[in-house]
Formats: C-alpha cells, structure tokens, sequence
C-alpha cells in the first residue's frame, strides 16, 4: 500500500469512532430512538476487510454496522440522518441504526435478527455462480450467531456447492452480556467451519493490516471457486452490547487492558515508528473528520421526518 492508502486507513477509523462516540451522546439526548449498538474497539475489522475487497464484491451484515457502512463510504450525512429517523437518511427514515444499506454500493444491509443475514450471504453466493461471475460476499457476523441453525445451514450449504462467500466472524469475546465460554462448547470459532471442510483462519481484529490482508487471501480464495472461506477476527468492543447494557458482567480492568490495544493508537503508532506520517498529518485528518461529523449531525437534525404516508412506501419492489 502506498502512503496514501495508509493514511486513509486511518482517517476510515477515526471516521467511525468520532461518528459512534457523538451517536452516543445524541442517543442519550433522546434524537436516536430504538436500538444503537456502538463498533468502538472493532475499527480494524471492517475498514481492514473492506479495504481489500474490489468494487464489484458484495457486502452483508448484523446490526452493529455503522462501521461498515462508513468503510464502503456511505455519506456520513445520510448515515446520521438515518440515526436520528430522518427522511435524507439511506433507508428513508424508516430503518434506523441496525438497517443500514446501500444496494449501489452492494452493501445488503444491517439485520436486526442474530444469524438472519448468513442464509442471505449464502444466495449472494449462489447468484455470483448462477450468473459465472467472479465477485465474492463477505458476510461479517457475530461470535454469537455461530450457534444457531442459520449458521450451519449457511455454511453447509456454501461448502456443498463452493459459493465465493468470506464468513468473517467478530469475535469480540461476549454475545450481548455472556462470555463466549459459557455459550460455546468451541470457544475458537475456526473449528466450527472444519465440520463443513471450509478452510478458517484467525487474525488480530485489532490489527487493521492484518485484517487487509487476511481478507484478501480469504476472498481471493472464495474468487477462485474453490468454495467459501472463515475467517476469525479477534476482537473487542470497548462499549456496552448496546446502549442499553449496564455491562455489570466484566469488569473494568479486562476492558483497559483492551484499551491498551486500541485499532486507532497501535496503527497510529506503527505508522509513526516507520516514519510513514509525522503527527501534525493525523492531527490534521482528526481535525476535518471532527469537522465532517458536526457538518453531518446538522444535517440530520435540519432534515424533516418522513411523512405518515410513507409507511405505505417501499413495500413491494416496483415492477
């Protein structure tokens, strides 16, 4: 990567973090109703797995996606829009924090029901073969979802009949307030993918490099039709399950410890120690992202809600 694809790593991450850090406070205002569940700490997954992907490859999600929907390069705007139930927003209005999407940008959304994008990643898959073409899905899921059906019928079926699809799991060590442990007779993801012959690996989610280049040998992989591929991101969110957690199931020292390795400060700091950037240049990229968020919440909040009309919109597809 040249120094520019560097720095934008950089600015993607920083992008997410201010963006899920002011959803908080507008949560806790009360102009973001229902569900919000922050991706503070798991930077590095997204915008390392997404950088290695091509333009024409697919995207699907849970509902802790906002960072993803940044990484493809959503407008900030319509994003927050979205947050706050706006009519400018990505989905009308009408979706919220957990149904991010965007079909120009192949982005297939957020979903709200844990484990219920994975059948859908599998038919991505099996379009991209029906049709013999060469891009592939990346799916991220959740350590969580692993263990329900949807799961191992997706990847059954996947494997059977070698579908371009890279299962990234996020494996940030709790499903919503339960350490994997005590849900999981497997604790280590990857095994599970051997019970279908699809090949896994693990890789620091907290690495943004690592990341990249894991994703890329995994969907160059999926590309070749040799079948999916599983990779096992390990990493940790530095908030709650969602706002609503009162997270009395760790404690504090575990989540510092984590902190210690924050995706933000460790490539900040790599960069620096390869004399990639010099520290005025990341103060600069903080400077105008603070900027583009604040130009974003503005706009939400100036933008109207959707009419009542329009729950009788968007239905049924046109013909």
């Amino acid at each position: 990567m040249d120094r520019t694809e560097l720095m934008d790593l950089y600015r993607q991450m920083v992008l997410i973090r201010r963006i899920e850090e002011r959803s908080s406070e507008l949560y806790a205002q009360g102009k973001i109703g229902g569900f919000l569940h922050l991706y503070i700490g798991q930077e590095a997954v997204c915008v390392g797995a997404i950088s290695a992907l091509r333009l024409d490859d697919h995207v699907i999600t849970a509902y802790r996606d906002h960072g993803q929907a940044l990484a493809l390069n959503l407008d900030p705007k319509a994003i927050m829009a979205e947050l706050l139930g706006k009519v400018t927003g990505v989905s009308k209005g009408k979706g919220g924090s957990m149904h991010l999407a965007d079909v120009g940008k192949h982005f297939w959304g957020g979903y709200a029901i844990v484990g219920g994008h994975l059948p859908l990643a599998t038919g991505l898959g099996l379009a991209a073969k029906y049709r013999e073409e060469d891009w592939c899905v990346l799916c991220f899921l959740g350590d969580g979802s692993t263990n329900i059906g949807y799961f191992h019928e997706s990847l059954n079926l996947a494997a059977v009949w070698k579908l371009p699809v890279v299962f990234l799991c996020e494996n940030n060590k709790y499903g919503m307030g339960t350490e994997v442990s005590r849900a999981s007779a497997v604790t280590e993801m990857i095994q599970k993918a051997s019970a279908y012959c699809i090949p896994a690996s693990q890789v620091d989610g907290m690495d943004v490099l690592a990341v990249r280049e894991a994703t890329a040998n995994a969907a160059a992989h999926a590309r070749s039709g040799q079948g999916p591929y599983f990779l096992e991101a390990i990493t940790y969110r530095f908030r709650g399950h969602s706002m609503g957690d009162p997270e009395r199931y760790r404690k504090p020292e575990e989540i510092e410890e984590w902190r210690k390795k924050d995706p933000i400060g460790k490539f900040q700091k790599q960069l620096l120690d390869e004399k990639s950037a010099e520290l005025v240049e990341f103060e600069s990229i903080e400077a105008h992202v603070e900027t583009e968020v604040a130009d974003a919440i503005a706009f939400a909040e100036a933008s109207p809600f959707p009419p009542p009309e329009a729950l009788f919109e968007d239905i049924y597809v046109n013909p």
